[in-house]
This record gives C-alpha cells, structure tokens and sequence, in this order.
C-alpha cells in the first residue's frame, strides 16, 4: 500500500489549491514537489465548522501505537466499514475527515521479498485529493493534542492490480470535496460513497529507480587514499 508520495512544496499552495480544486487557480510557474512519508506532518485540508470555511492543518500521517505513540499503527483505513470500525468510526461520523494533495504516489507489489517502490503518476491531473479521518489524541507527556491520520483505502484498479496489489488510496471526484469534508449535511451512505475506486484512468506507473551505490576502489600507491 501507499507509504509514499509527492505533493506542492508550498503551504500557500495547498491553500490556494483547496478553494476550490479548479485548475485555473493551480499556479505552474511555482511547481515544485516535495516527498512526504508516514510519521510526516502533512498538510491536510478540513472543514472547520465554526469558521464555515477550509483550513489546512498540520497533522502527523499515522495514528500512536496504544503502547508507543511514536509508532504509527495504522496508517491505512479501510473504505469498507470505516463507519463501524472502532478505530475510525466516531472520527467519519463526527466529520473528522480530511484531504491530501498528492502529486505522485507510491505503491509496492504485495510479494515476499524486498520492497519493490513503483510510481504512480496522473496524467493530467494536477493533483489527485486522497481522503483521510483524523482524530485528535491526548498523550501523556506531551505537551500539546497529537493530531494523526489515516488513509482511506479502496480496492486497487485495474492498473495498481498487476503489480500485483490489492489496495489504493481513495481519491475524490471534485464533486465529493464538499460532502466529504462535511461542508453539506449528508447521509452516512452519502459520505461513503465518496469512497470509490477509480478506474480508467490515464496514470503513468514505474518502477522506481534507485541510486546505485559506488564501488570502492582498491587503494594502490599511485592512489592511497583509502589507505588514510
């Protein structure tokens, strides 16, 4: 599943971005990427309520481990039941849900052996929005609420599937944005319907290449250097 993946480099971006996801609003000149992993804070566009208007938090990708918060456990939500399962289901339902903007993103062949990192990137999208629950924990020792999240997944596509892999994050057609976020009063079946796995698509996916690591020379007298 995704572990990975690339978004806009600027906060103002993401800000800009988010009112609304309108592609005339999406400022190329200043396209830069940054890679963002689990345990990162991300930026993560909500609904505030009281406001009646989007802001864009800060908030750690991973939920604390019941024993160690600084353990991620989970990262991943499933679509499927996330309104019942304990972990996620008073967040869904309390409107504690978010978006992340990615770039590109990471998806690995669900094999033993090592991780084999492939790329996954939209055609002419300028950003995919990833759906995410968020929850706020009060954790002794820490001075401040830790605010976490979790990815929802759905079932891969037809192009994640020969990896092979079975799952994929669950991105939002433009016109979810609203119901998903909680801008507009909606069912539970409304708000979970949102939660589709996209298909036909034009996503470019590669494997990802690792920078090879240089051989060591033998040291000879004409170059003792590695004898130092």
């Amino acid at each position: 599943m995704c572990g990975k993946f690339t978004a806009m480099a600027s906060w103002a971006q993401v800000v800009a971005f988010s009112q609304p996801l309108t592609a005339d609003r999406y400022e190329k000149s200043d396209d830069r990427e940054v890679t963002l992993r689990v345990m990162n804070n991300i930026p993560v566009i909500v609904f505030d309520k009281e406001a009646g208007l989007r802001r864009v938090v800060p908030i750690r990708w991973g939920f604390p481990h019941p024993k160690d918060w600084r353990r991620p456990q989970p990262i991943h939500a499933r679509a499927e039941g996330i309104d019942t399962t304990r972990a996620f289901a008073d967040a869904f339902r309390d409107g504690q849900r978010g978006i992340v903007l990615m770039k590109t993103f990471n998806e690995a062949p669900d094999v033993e052996g090592p991780t084999v990192q492939h790329t996954i990137t939209p055609g002419d999208e300028p950003a995919l929005a990833a759906a995410v629950v968020w929850r706020r924990f009060e954790l002794e020792g820490l001075p401040a609420p830790l605010l976490a999240f979790c990815l929802v997944t759905v079932p891969a596509n037809e192009l994640i599937r020969r990896l092979p892999a079975d799952r994929m994050p669950a991105f939002l057609a433009a016109e979810d944005w609203r119901t998903w976020l909680g801008e507009v009063p909606a069912a539970v079946e409304e708000v979970t319907a949102c939660l589709k796995t996209v298909e036909g698509v034009n996503w470019r996916m590669e494997q990802e290449q690792r920078a090879a690591r240089p051989r060591k020379q033998k040291s000879t007298v004409s170059d003792p250097g590695g004898l130092l």
